[in-house]
């Protein structure tokens, strides 16, 4: 079975907003990495797209911000599964000579929030500088 997504949380606080230089360089690594499909796209007020991976949608536009400064969160049903199947995935997007960069954490490590809640969890960085957190709540 595919590992899904749940929610998706914006580390700046807007997931449907996420900074990228230039728009059609970044899909191909959403599609062909990630999982994602692209939903909708539009020119207005600036060039942007929504994305969409099992109901989870994330937005990304060429907003002016600084992806190394954002990114967004996902808490995932199976984050073992997840992180193979993106490892997998990246190591066949990076093998393509037309294709830049992007990486994901070698292995999958835990996290205690603040709350107190415990996570397994691993980081994809994807060739725009945006930061991705993959985490499933033990």
């Amino acid at each position: 079975m595919k590992p899904t997504l749940k929610n998706a949380w914006g580390y700046q606080g807007d997931a449907m907003n996420l900074p990228v230089a230039k728009l059609d360089e970044a899909i191909p690594f959403y599609e062909n990495v990630l999982g994602f499909r692209v939903n909708s796209q539009s020119g207005e007020p600036h060039t942007a797209a929504v994305l969409e991976r099992d109901g989870i949608q994330i937005g990304l536009a060429e907003n002016g911000g600084d992806p190394s400064q954002d990114g967004c969160a996902f808490e995932v049903g199976d984050v073992a599964e997840l992180h193979a199947e993106i490892s997998a995935d990246l190591n066949a997007y990076a093998a393509a000579p037309e294709t830049r960069g992007g990486s994901v954490s070698p292995e999958i490590t835990t996290e205690i929030r603040k709350d107190g809640t415990s996570w397994r969890v691993f980081f994809v960085v994807a060739p725009d500088g945006l930061c991705y957190w993959f985490g499933e709540k033990r």
